[in-house]
């Protein structure tokens, strides 16, 4: 794989006629995987349209090999970090209008959906959100309904903006140099302010929106003292534990952890489900997952109906077993 070479420079980037611009969400000086995914999926985007792929950031940026390696060219750095996304949104169309951007891309999580919409109306550009796949024929996939089904979206309008959905179409490596180039753009006083910032987990868990494995639980568990076997199954996978709602309303579990339609929606590799009966406001947050497995006592379990493996049978029993079996493997 090709060393990433990094230049930075004070001089203003140069404009080019036509370019793919990804928006890049930092945490601690490092891209999110949610920028990374974003950035891949820019990278594609470009190619398709036979132009240059340029990211902008904010703040620190420690090292931004990762980004370079999904084939990102040049990455636009503004010296200080924003979090407030009307600043963020001004930035963003800043650096579409130097750099001539047809295409204006981020993730589809906390951090774009706050700023994708405000970038599109500076632009003037038409946007869709959620996004899975890259254009077809002038259109692109999302999901609606609650992922129940697709709908293809045309953009008429001369510049697009995409949010791209968790998990749907990756990190890619493709192993390129990209060139870092300080960019000063008058962004405004700030509206919005964090006050306070408190880590949702402290147990070295990614983040649900980010987990590519999650290990859930309903009340099928009896009890909040019996998810000690749900937490061994996890640690032994590497996964983030989640639950149901009423495990939530209840307290049994943080409401952090609650995965559903009203609560997170998810999109992991592997989702196992324990003692969830599978009402509807439930698969509408976990159905877009890769692969899902459902353990229940209940053979009418609805959840049965969208599982890829099921298992009949109790949790108490089957997740020990389970547990054992992926400590054998190491």
């Amino acid at each position: 794989m090709p060393q990433n070479l990094f230049v930075y420079s004070e001089k203003k980037p140069k404009s080019f006629s036509m370019s793919v611009l990804t928006l890049v969400s930092t945490k601690n000086g490092q891209p999110t995987k949610g920028g990374l995914e974003a950035a891949s999926y820019g990278v594609a985007l470009s190619k398709q349209l036979n132009s240059e792929a340029v990211a902008v950031v904010s703040g620190d940026l420690q090292d931004g090999s990762s980004l370079g390696d999904t084939g990102i060219g040049r990455i636009l750095k503004f010296p200080s970090p924003l979090t407030d996304s009307g600043q963020w949104a001004k930035l963003a169309e800043h650096a579409a209008k130097l750099v001539g951007a047809t295409a204006v891309v981020t993730s589809h999580d906390h951090f774009g959906k706050a700023i994708a919409p405000r970038v599109a109306v500076r632009l003037g550009a038409g946007m869709v959100s959620g996004v899975t796949q890259l254009p077809q024929e002038n259109a692109v996939e999302k999901n609606v309904f609650s992922g129940k089904a697709s709908a293809q979206v045309e953009v008429t309008a001369p510049i697009a903006v995409y949010s791209v959905t968790p998990n749907a179409f990756g990190v890619r490596s493709e192993g390129g140099t990209a060139q870092i180039e300080t960019i000063e753009v008058e962004v405004g006083q700030a509206k919005e302010h964090i006050t306070s910032f408190e880590p949702a987990s402290a147990d070295g868990q990614v983040p649900l929106p980010e987990a590519e494995l999650v290990v859930s639980a309903g009340r099928g568990l009896k009890g909040p003292e019996n998810w000690g076997i749900v937490e061994e199954l996890a640690r032994a996978l590497g996964a983030t534990t989640a639950c149901s709602r009423p495990v939530s309303d209840i307290g049994w579990r943080p409401h952090h952890e609650h995965v559903g339609q009203t609560g997170i929606t998810i999109r992991p590799n592997l989702y196992i489900a324990a003692g969830i009966s599978g009402a509807i406001q439930h698969l509408a947050g976990v159905n877009q997952s890769k692969t899902i497995v459902v353990i229940n006592t209940d053979p009418e379990a609805p959840f049965f109906k969208a599982a890829d493996y099921g298992i009949v049978g109790d949790a108490f029993e089957v997740l020990p077993k389970l547990t054992a079996a992926v400590k054998a493997l190491d």
